[in-house]
């Protein structure tokens, strides 16, 4: 049986466009609107990445840092997570989730209870930022015993072997970091170059879906929409932050820019 995340990809390829995959923080700016924001977001993105907060994050840039310390002041603890993605799995069975986050949380939890919690939310991919291959290796495997999608990291500096190496263990969808740099960088490198080493991977396995990841915005969005799919996170916790300093509903606001963002995709 493919997986939801497999799906979406195919969906995306028959209508011949890059997949719109959007990243927001769960329990920002409050656990009520967070899954408002997860229900509203998901009538226009295709894949939904919910990030779990953190204090100490590594890849993370100011906006999602942001992000995550609104939701943690709210006092939001893993549990409150699931139950976010649980609820919106009840209206939204169909869409997929991929959780996104750092590994002491899954490590405290416990990897099989974290992986259990997972799978009785609905939790279809996950994404561990500080758990690279080959040390990834055994926790992917129990990943895809719970038919949950382990999805494995590349950047410009993974040397080829190595690219070749993950691409052979990885399931239905790689991230690729298009610049070295924390998440809601200005885009230092040319569209024109992202796709350049975009291409060289996708060459080693075309039947592979790779995404690509920060510095995606309004403005960057439609020069690098050949790829499979494009991953906008700090650009909407920008959007919240700036929305709630404004007085404005976070919400509406999401709505309008995934909408805009999905347009851009077509």
């Amino acid at each position: 049986m493919k997986s939801k995340i497999a799906v979406a990809f195919e969906n995306c390829k028959k209508e011949k466009r890059t997949a719109l995959i959007t990243y927001t923080v769960a329990g920002d700016n409050t656990k009520t609107n967070s899954l408002k924001i997860l229900n509203t977001i998901s009538k226009h993105a295709d894949i939904l990445e919910l990030g779990f907060p953190h204090n100490t994050p590594i890849a993370d840039g100011g906006q999602i840092q942001g992000s995550s310390h609104r939701a943690l002041k709210n006092g939001i603890k893993l549990k409150d997570v699931f139950q976010i993605i649980k609820k919106f799995k009840k209206t939204n069975p169909s869409k997929p989730l991929i959780m996104m986050g750092y590994f002491n949380l899954i490590y405290q939890s416990g990897e099989n209870n974290f992986l259990k919690n997972c799978k009785t939310s609905g939790v279809d991919g996950l994404i561990v930022v500080d758990l690279p291959y080959p040390e990834n290796k055994n926790f992917a495997k129990k990943c895809k015993k719970k038919s949950i999608n382990f999805i494995q990291l590349l950047s410009p500096t993974t040397p080829r072997e190595r690219i070749k190496k993950i691409i052979k263990n990885s399931h239905d969808m790689i991230y690729y970091i298009s610049m070295l740099s924390t998440t809601g960088g200005k885009l230092k490198v040319s569209p024109k170059k992202i796709l350049q080493n975009y291409n060289n991977i996708k060459r080693i396995n075309r039947k592979k879906n790779v995404v690509i990841g920060f510095g995606i915005t309004d403005k960057t969005i439609k020069s690098l929409k050949s790829s499979d799919g494009l991953v906008v996170g700090s650009y909407l916790c920008k959007t919240i932050t700036n929305s709630l300093k404004m007085g404005q509903n976070p919400v509406t606001k999401l709505d309008k820019l995934v909408y805009k963002l999905k347009n851009k995709t077509l």
